[in-house]
């Protein structure tokens, strides 16, 4: 019995020599098929979390302002396509870092790594319709500054939700009506 039991991944019990399924036995029932179609698409995508699935979809729709934005400034076809797709990849990749290590920066760091990828993407974009560099670069920093802004009013106004908890708790504030906290303490 103990071979059979080693030869299927499983231990044999010590008291009767017999393979119990609690021990780790494999059975011989055929596994549950797996749905298909758009049930099963639904069933995936409920175990994807938010910082997978929020940078991907926010990559995609960059993407697609980068070839509406490039085929406006003249490029037309398969080169405003590329530099969609291209824009697609590096924002998708640098968001997903981001949102990967957002549990692990302070609350002004975080909304600055926020503002820095949002005023750089934007500023690129902006030099892609023909403007001039440095009119570019200004978009670009006015962009991540209102990110900035933006980002750090969500993340202080969401405290509970923070990964570090509350940013800087507050003294509780007494009450009107309770005077015995107001009271000098005797010391003699």
């Amino acid at each position: 019995m103990d071979q059979h039991a080693q030869r299927h991944g499983a231990r044999a019990a010590r008291s009767h020599g017999t393979v119990e399924p609690e021990h780790g036995a494999t059975t011989d029932a055929p596994a549950l098929p797996r749905a298909s179609g758009m049930a099963g698409m639904k069933e995936r995508a409920r175990h994807i979390p938010p910082t997978v699935t929020l940078p991907i979809l926010t990559a995609l729709a960059f993407g697609c302002f980068i070839v509406f934005r490039t085929h406006t400034a003249g490029i037309k076809g398969g080169p405003a396509m590329l530099y969609g797709l291209a824009g697609a990849v590096v924002s998708g990749v640098l968001g997903l870092v981001l949102a990967h290590f957002q549990s692990t920066l302070i609350t002004e760091t975080r909304a600055a790594a926020y503002g820095g990828l949002f005023g750089c993407s934007m500023g690129w974009v902006y030099s892609l319709g023909g403007e001039a560099i440095l009119k570019s670069c200004a978009f670009g920093l006015t962009m991540g500054a209102v990110m900035f802004v933006v980002a750090l009013y969500v993340f202080r106004t969401h405290r509970v939700r923070e990964p570090h908890g509350l940013h800087r708790p507050h003294e509780h504030h007494r009450h009107r009506d309770d005077r015995a906290h107001r009271l000098p303490v005797a010391t003699h």
